[in-house]
This record gives C-alpha cells, sequence and structure tokens, in this order.
C-alpha cells in the first residue's frame, strides 16, 4: 500500500499572486507558451506548481499508454494508441493524476526527448522508443528549475515541444512522434546568467518575484508552513474547499474561452503598445492578445477591457524588450500609459 504526502495547497501559499496568476492563465489556456519566472530561491516557485497540479481533477488516459493518450481525443495518439484504435476498437481508459515532471540541469537530449534502439530499428525494422521527460510530461507540467544553466539545444527543444505540441525523435533516417502538449515552467536567478533573448522570447510570460519583506506576511508564510509540517493532511483539508472552488472557476474559464471578444480599438492598442514598447517580432502582440482574453474568463467575462490589456502587456512584454547591458528588466509605465491612451 502507497502513501502519498500531501502537497502544500495553491491557495494557501502567501503572497506571490503574479506568479500565481501566470500560472492560472496557462493552465485556462496552455498556448501561451508557458511561463518564466525570474527571481531568488525560497518564494514558493515548486511549490506553486506542485499544488496547483494536485487541486486539479484527474485526467482519463488510455490504459497501459507510456505518455498518457487522451482516449477521447483520436486525433492526439501515439503510435502505439493509434495503431490499437484501428485494431481494436475503442481504447481502454484509466484516470489518474495530473503530473509535474520535472528536469534536472544535467538531464541529456535522450533523457529529455527519449531515445530509439536504431539496432531493433535496422535488424527487424521495429520502432523501439524509450520515453523520456517529455513523454512524461504530456497533459501536465514540466518544470525546468535553473533554466538559465542548461544547454542552449535542450532549452530550444523545450520550446519547440512546448509550441508544437509534439515530440520528434530521429536518429539515422529513422523516427518517432509523439503528443507532448504541457504547461511549460522555467525558473531562474537572473544573478547565475541570463538566457539568450531568443530563447527569453519564447516563453509566453515572465514574472519577476521575491521573497516577501511585510512583516505581517512574512509571519503568515511561517505560520502556515509550520502548520503543513506539523499536520499536512489537517492542513490540507482546511484549505480543500478553496482549492475546489478555483478548480471550478478554471473549468468555467475554459469553456468561455472560445467566446471570447476583443474590440477593435483594444485589438489596435495591443499591437501599438507592442510597437511602442520596441519589441522585436510579433510573438509579442499574439500573445498580449491571448493573455488578455483569459484574464477575461478568469474574472468570468467574455469581453476584454482595458485593464486585461494592461496587465496582459506586464506580462508579456518585460522579457522581449530590447535592453542595454545591466539594464533591468521591467516596462516603462509612462510608455505603457501613452500606448494605452484613448
Amino acid at each position: 500500500m502507497s502513501f502519498s504526502r500531501p502537497v502544500y495547497p495553491f491557495p494557501a501559499i502567501v503572497g506571490q499572486e503574479r506568479m500565481k496568476k501566470a500560472l492560472l492563465l496557462n493552465v485556462v489556456n496552455p498556448r501561451l507558451g508557458g511561463v518564466l519566472i525570474r527571481g531568488e530561491k525560497g518564494t514558493a516557485k515548486s511549490t506553486a506548481v506542485r499544488g496547483l497540479a494536485a487541486l486539479l481533477p484527474e485526467i482519463a488516459v488510455v490504459d497501459g499508454c507510456a505518455f498518457g493518450c487522451d482516449p477521447a481525443d483520436a486525433s492526439r495518439l501515439c503510435p502505439a494508441c493509434a495503431e490499437r484504435l484501428s485494431h481494436d476498437g475503442p481504447l481502454p481508459a484509466a484516470s489518474r493524476r495530473i503530473r509535474v515532471a520535472d528536469l534536472p540541469v544535467g538531464a541529456t537530449e535522450d533523457r529529455v526527448l527519449g531515445s530509439l534502439d536504431l539496432e531493433q530499428a535496422i535488424k527487424r525494422g521495429e520502432k523501439h522508443f524509450e520515453p523520456g521527460i517529455l513523454a512524461e510530461a504530456h497533459r501536465g507540467f514540466l518544470y525546468v528549475d535553473e533554466v538559465n544553466l542548461l544547454d542552449d539545444h535542450i532549452v530550444d527543444v523545450l520550446l519547440d515541444a512546448a509550441a508544437m505540441g509534439v515530440n520528434t525523435v530521429e536518429r539515422e533516417g529513422v523516427s518517432f512522434t509523439h503528443p507532448a502538449d504541457f504547461v511549460l515552467v522555467g525558473t531562474m536567478n537572473p544573478e547565475e546568467g541570463e538566457l539568450r533573448p531568443q530563447l527569453l522570447d519564447r516563453f509566453g510570460l515572465c514574472v519577476q518575484v521575491e521573497g516577501i519583506l511585510d512583516l505581517e506576511e512574512r509571519m503568515e508564510v511561517v505560520r502556515r508552513r509550520t502548520s503543513f509540517d506539523e499536520d499536512p493532511e489537517g492542513f490540507a483539508e482546511h484549505f480543500a474547499a478553496a482549492g475546489q472552488e478555483l478548480a471550478a472557476a478554471l473549468l468555467r474559464a475554459k469553456e468561455l474561452l472560445p467566446r471570447v471578444a476583443v474590440s477593435e480599438g483594444l485589438f489596435r492598442r495591443i499591437v501599438e503598445l507592442a510597437i511602442e514598447m520596441g519589441v522585436d517580432g510579433h510573438r509579442a502582440d499574439l500573445t498580449m492578445l491571448k493573455a488578455a482574453k483569459t484574464l477575461a474568463v478568469l474574472d468570468s467575462r467574455t469581453e476584454v477591457k482595458a485593464a486585461d490589456v494592461r496587465e496582459a502587456a506586464e506580462l508579456a512584454l518585460p522579457h522581449r524588450m530590447r535592453r542595454k547591458p545591466f539594464e533591468r528588466m521591467g516596462l516603462d509605465p509612462a510608455r505603457m500609459e501613452q500606448a494605452l491612451a484613448v
């Protein structure tokens, strides 16, 4: 009999509102492209991700599938499940919790992507694939601590998979492809080195986290953590209702998302803001538009407001703006207000 210790409840986290909001936005709209969390250690980054995953409802998976394919979605199956479906009919279903897959700093490309057995492929014509971390993360979270210390090539691979929703491994003319839909969460301490601008731009949202300095809030952090360590089950039960309420709100927001409307005026201002802030390419515009829509549905609305655009800009622009050496990341409030002015 296995024993599972409760994780620290997401609703119990004190402060760090922008980080929590960015995570919630990516759960409602995974096409936002994940979030990069910049800041010092000990600021509840990992705790927030695991707590959020724990409050989400279980998902249906194909029983026995190494990738956790959705039995109800025939268009997003791994090769083995697709073959089973064509030969045997409806796929057997099971349920499991949403996973948080961790990617260690020293992970090799084979460990991340998975590996192909070339000997079997060449001698027997069989594709034997050993799933990697991306397979484990499918339909869940991929948590990459200290992403700035990873090899650039590994980061490129992760970001490609996150953007495309698939992982393809190719070795000596042999290839294997499987679905890889996940919420990418990267963390980094800027003092240990920056990501290249090209990689920064690939993260949908970016937030800065810092230790809480307010005395009362800091005391509450310690008080709650102590209570959790002393009685994890009791502490988790205390926040269970809040977690269920949040999970229901996220489900409602997902259902509302396809119905969100953006006025022509706000749409124009989103693009103007990207131009005014001097960002390269068009990813910032697209991300702001998606984030503004998702902020609206989190507030149970189907119409985007100017406040949504402003908040979306604060999450989508800072890491994309061209900066001089040693210049701090951030937005110029005056420039943003001017761009958003009617």
